[in-house]
């Protein structure tokens, strides 16, 4: 079974964005506005990736896109 690749996303909130990064995709950064775009994006790019970085090509190439977002909400006043 080949091993499941792990994908950061990111927030950035100066550029209101997803960020993606990868320490098993070599080469890997791209931005989406929305998380669905980011993974349609991903569905591209890790094949190429990987294929560039000479890594064996394999009909199916698991990932788990980890998606992190940090946010301040107002509280309740006294």
């Amino acid at each position: 079974m080949q091993k499941t690749l792990f994908i950061r996303a990111e927030w950035d909130e100066e550029t209101s964005v997803w960020v993606a990064t990868s320490d098993d995709v070599p080469g890997l950064a791209t931005e989406a506005d929305t998380i669905e775009k980011l993974s349609e994006k991903l569905n591209d790019m890790i094949p190429e990736l990987l294929a560039l970085n000479g890594r064996v090509s394999m009909p199916e190439i698991p990932f788990e896109l980890l998606a992190r977002r940090f946010s301040v909400v107002s509280g309740m006043s006294a």
